[in-house]
């Protein structure tokens, strides 16, 4: 009977001790720092390129580029001329914002610096 315990003990060892490695590969990894662009309705954007419906390249007025990762997809994103930006009382773009396209709010899951949009390779 004893022979038994210990034989299905050892499963349950070896499972916490992957538990456990599991978060500490992922500290491992850098986290890229959050970023803000201040004076957003003042002319505190420059320029901006959707990344397909789940994000979105903001240019400041300096000419660096952020990189604003949504919650969830925003469908008319890929196909807007224009965007909005929330930022709920403070006038400054960060994380905690919103995205407005056509009516639809998208919020902001996390807003970086960025290289800026992917380059187009040339046709033909």
């Amino acid at each position: 009977m004893k022979t038994m315990i210990a034989f299905l003990a050892a499963p349950l060892l070896l499972t916490g001790a992957m538990a456990s490695a599991a978060p500490m590969a992922a500290a491992r990894q850098p986290v890229p720092a959050e970023a803000s662009i201040p004076f957003v309705n003042h002319g505190g954007v420059w320029n901006w390129q959707a990344d397909g419906s789940h994000g979105l390249y903001v240019q400041d007025q300096h000419r660096r580029w952020y990189y604003a990762k949504l919650m969830g997809n925003c469908f008319d994103l890929p196909f807007a001329n224009a965007v909005g930006f929330e930022t709920r009382g403070i006038d400054t773009l960060d994380k905690f914002g919103t995205v407005i396209v056509r009516g639809q709010r998208c919020p902001i899951m996390s807003f970086t610096l960025s290289d800026g949009p992917p380059v187009k390779a040339k046709k033909g």
